[in-house]
């Protein structure tokens, strides 16, 4: 949009030309765009970005002693509004003066803090001599409206004094000395180690032989016992071998002998009891049918004795005929004479079935029974 500008997030602008609001003589716009009204405004950048300077400066300390000191100092404008505004007013127009100013600043306080102290201090407290340098500034610092974010000490030489060396020298003496003494502890404690290495080499080759011969001993009884125990376990694995045939051929015999109680003796006692069933059963029938055919005989016999039985009472009658018998009873007389016939008669047809039942030939009584001729 034609007259409306933002600025870069490490930027700063800078409006002039309106009534500015509060002390500031312009306005401060960052993080944000706004509108520049052409020709009645103008408007301009400040960088917000860190800058590094350098300082290389030759400084004496408290004891007389010439130094260069090398430092290196990070520092940037601050992001409040004061600091803006004093910076612009102070380097917008060449904003690279920043970078020179800062060195300046700090060669000055580094001088100073560095006069105050010892070389030793120097030497041994760097930190101390950075955080008095950057306290030093730091108010100086902000009235330019910049702020340092770190100060590192690079360097410290006496220009080939030798001071700083021979300050040294005690301590590289120590160090030497311990280097030398520790370099003694090691070859000592390197001989020791190779002495002991060599005995338990020896220790090594002398066990090793020992147990290398131990080893061939229990080898060598080892071969003996397995060629003594050859024999042995060959014959202890046939007899394992026969009796496992053993069990096997049992087993067979028990198998085959299941098979042979299943395949015949149990059809052959099951054949021997249908025999016994049917020749029981034809007793039976044959008893049943004797004893119906000696009913049958002795009904057939009683049927010839009583188709008899009129020729037995005649004939005993014909006996009488010529017989001289006196009836003194009239009818009744001649009744109890037929009873008596007829009695008779009863009686030997009694005693004929009665002997003829007892023949011991089975035979019908009608074959065995003389026939009375008529």
């Amino acid at each position: 949009m034609f007259g409306y500008h933002v600025p870069a997030p490490d930027q700063a602008m800078l409006i002039s030309g309106g009534k500015p609001g509060g002390d500031a003589p312009f306005r401060v716009v960052t993080g944000h765009g706004a509108y520049v009204t052409p020709f009645f405004r103008k408007y301009e950048f400040l960088t917000l970005s860190m800058f590094e300077a350098e300082v290389d400066e030759p400084c004496v300390t408290k004891q007389g002693i010439a130094l260069t000191v090398k430092a290196v100092i990070a520092a940037k404008i601050g992001n409040d509004q004061e600091s803006i505004v004093n910076a612009a007013q102070r380097f917008l127009s060449d904003q690279n003066q920043m970078a020179m100013l800062t060195g300046r600043i700090f060669s000055g306080h580094l001088r100073s803090i560095i006069g105050s102290m010892t070389v030793e201090e120097i030497i041994t407290e760097r930190q101390k001599l950075a955080t008095e340098v950057l306290d030093g500034s730091k108010e100086e610092m902000a009235k330019i409206g910049l702020i340092v974010d770190a100060l590192q000490i690079q360097s410290i030489d006496d220009g080939g004094l030798g001071y700083i060396r021979a300050m040294a020298a005690p301590h590289n003496a120590r160090i030497q000395q311990a280097a030398q003494i520790a370099q003694a502890a090691a070859d000592q404690a390197s001989a020791e180690a190779q002495q002991q290495s060599l005995r338990m080499q020896a220790e090594y080759e002398r066990d090793t032989a020992v147990t290398r011969a131990g080893y061939e001993a229990e080898t060598q009884a080892a071969q003996q016992k397995a060629a003594q125990a050859g024999p042995l376990a060959q014959a202890q694995a046939q007899q394992e071998v026969i009796n496992e045939q053993t069990k096997v051929a049992q087993r067979q015999a028990e198998l085959r002998q299941q098979q042979l109680v299943s395949e015949v003796v149990k059809p052959a006692e099951a054949e021997a009891e249908r025999v016994r069933i049917l020749a029981r059963a034809d007793a039976e029938s044959t008893e049943i049918q004797a004893a119906a055919a000696a009913s049958s005989n002795r009904v057939a016999l009683d049927q010839l004795l009583i188709e008899q039985l009129p020729l037995i009472v005649e004939k005993a009658a014909g006996g009488l005929a010529n017989a001289n018998v006196t009836l003194l009873n009239g009818s009744d007389g001649l009744s109890e004479v037929v009873s008596g016939l007829v009695g008779q008669g009863l009686a030997i047809f009694d005693s004929l079935r009665s002997n003829v039942g007892a023949d011991k030939d089975d035979k019908p009584a009608i074959e065995r029974a003389p026939r009375a001729t008529p």
